[in-house]
Order: structure tokens, then C-alpha cells, then sequence
């Protein structure tokens, strides 16, 4: 049996979240194409007959801009510390960022073995793959560099083939037929922001996120109330939209995916509410589940 715990890290938008979703061939992450999506650590399972990896998807680094920037960023270098490898993401299309840049520097104290994952190959040439392996591997010593498409699974398989040469467990953490640690109650706050994300402009992702207040699972039937909070009554108004219809939009996308993942019927309700502020207040912060102080 061979196992171990592989962390996903990278900037903001780079596809780290897809790409767990293509190693587990299962959507257990969010995605979409706003920045800081993920704000969660998420732990994924990769089984296969006498292997088992847990991944760590982690909240893109940035450069902070207020309390709950500073504990994203806090959250995804604290999953660095005691793994058998960390998948250092980067947009390969795009190149070398500032942000990656600092990243790398933070990567230097890291004792695991790094490799980089260059995403998004399949919007490049054969000749850019080339040239994006040769700018990079000099600037840092990678023990491996993968160039993967993430949305169209390239390359995945040899990845997962790579990782297991550097696996150093030989423990069963998790059952056969686990894919996630996160609850369901939380996978179903998670869809209602993805749907969110996916139908609002960009000032108004920040500005939001989702509790689940409500989680009954019934013989037939899975009856669950999620709290959208917001900061500013014009966010609100946003997120309803005009009559109700962009909340109802959600509501009802958000229901069909669940009840296709809980294979149950869903009643789904969804409350918007103002708290002003929010990201700043460390009272709202470990209320909605983002305490800083229990990260090492």
C-alpha cells in the first residue's frame, strides 16, 4: 500500500480546482473564472488498488487586502508543512506573474519536493510548451515539471504516475469509496456560490459567501436553507435581481446539481442577508467558518 498528502498551490485562477476535480474524475470543488473562488481548504481522495493520495486544494495567494485575504493566504501555506509533494500551479499560457514570483520565494523554505504544473496547455502550441518548460526550470529546482490541461484531463494519468514515485505512507487513511472529507452540508453552501459567481459581475464575488443553516436528509427527500451574506444592500439587490429572478436562477441550478450529486430530491431554500463589513470582522469570520486562529 502506498499513500501520502499532496498540496495544490498557486495564484488565483490558474485551474487548481479543476485539476482536482480531473484527478478524482469528480466535481468536489467549485470553479469559476473569478479570482479567489476557492476559500476553503478542500481535501480530496484519490483511491486506486493499494494507492491512495489526498490532495489539498488550496485558496489561490495574493496579496491580501483585508482580514480575510490575510487568512486565505494563511490557510494555503499552512497545508506546505508535512507533505509528500506540493503541485505549485501555474497559468502556462499567461507566464511567469509577480504573484508567482512570490510564491516561489515562500517555496524555497518548503522540505517536500515541488513540482510545477503548467495548466492550460491546450490553449498552446507544442513549440510554447517547450519554451514555457525551458523559462521555468531554471529559475527554481523543481523536482518534476508536468504541463497538463486540467479541462480536458491531458496528461493527468502521468501525473498521477509521477506523484506516486514520490508517495511515502504505507497507511490506508480513508475508505475505498471516500472521494472528500467536506461535509455535504458545505458542498451545498459551495454550488449555491459557484452559481453565484457564475452570474455576477466582478466587484460582487468579494463581497458575498454562503452558510448553510439548514442540512435534513430525509428517506426522499433533502430539505436545506443556505444564507447568502453580503455586505452592502446594493450587493442585495444585485444578487436578487429584478424580481427575484437571479436569486430563483441560483436556487434552481444549484438544486438540480444537488440532486443529481444526492441522487434525492432537493428543497432548497435561499436567504440573502446584509452584514456590513463582513470580511473585516472577526466575530462574522469564525461564525462563517473562517477562524484563523485554528490554522498552525
Amino acid at each position: 500500500m502506498r499513500s501520502g498528502f499532496v498540496s495544490i498551490v498557486g495564484r488565483p485562477n490558474v485551474g487548481k480546482s479543476t485539476l482536482l476535480n480531473s484527478i478524482l474524475d469528480y466535481k468536489i470543488a467549485i470553479t469559476s473564472n473569478k479570482a479567489q473562488t476557492t476559500r476553503n481548504i478542500i481535501q480530496g481522495i484519490y483511491n486506486e488498488k493499494d494507492t491512495q493520495i489526498i490532495f489539498l486544494d488550496t485558496p489561490g495567494i495574493h496579496k491580501p487586502k483585508g482580514k480575510l485575504g490575510r487568512i486565505l493566504n494563511k490557510e494555503s501555506y499552512s497545508v506546505m508543512k508535512d507533505v509528500d509533494v506540493i503541485l505549485f500551479v501555474v497559468d502556462a499560457k499567461s507566464g511567469l506573474g509577480s504573484g508567482d514570483k512570490m510564491i516561489l520565494e515562500s517555496l524555497k523554505k518548503a522540505k517536500s519536493p515541488i513540482f510545477l504544473i503548467l495548466n492550460k496547455i491546450d490553449q498552446m502550441t507544442e513549440e510554447e510548451i517547450f519554451c514555457a518548460i525551458a523559462a521555468y526550470k531554471d529559475i527554481f529546482p523543481f523536482a518534476e515539471i508536468v504541463p497538463v490541461s486540467a479541462l480536458k484531463k491531458d496528461n493527468i494519468t502521468h501525473l498521477l504516475a509521477v506523484i506516486k514515485k514520490y508517495l511515502t505512507g504505507d497507511v490506508q487513511y480513508f475508505e475505498d469509496d471516500m472521494i472528500t472529507t467536506n461535509s455535504l452540508s458545505f458542498m451545498a453552501s459551495e454550488l449555491v456560490r459557484e452559481k453565484l459567481l457564475n452570474k455576477t459581475v466582478e466587484e460582487v464575488p468579494h463581497s458575498l459567501t454562503c452558510f448553510t443553516t439548514k442540512f435534513e436528509e430525509k428517506e426522499n427527500i433533502v430539505n436545506i436553507n443556505v444564507d447568502i451574506i453580503v455586505d452592502r444592500e446594493s450587493i442585495k439587490k444585485i444578487v436578487i435581481g429584478k424580481g427575484g429572478e437571479r436569486l430563483k436562477q441560483v436556487g434552481t441550478e444549484a438544486r438540480k446539481e444537488l440532486e443529481a450529486m444526492l441522487e434525492k430530491k432537493v428543497y432548497l431554500e435561499l436567504y440573502v442577508r446584509t452584514l456590513k463589513n463582513w470580511r473585516d470582522k472577526t466575530s462574522i469570520l469564525k461564525d462563517l467558518g473562517f477562524d484563523e486562529l485554528n490554522l498552525k
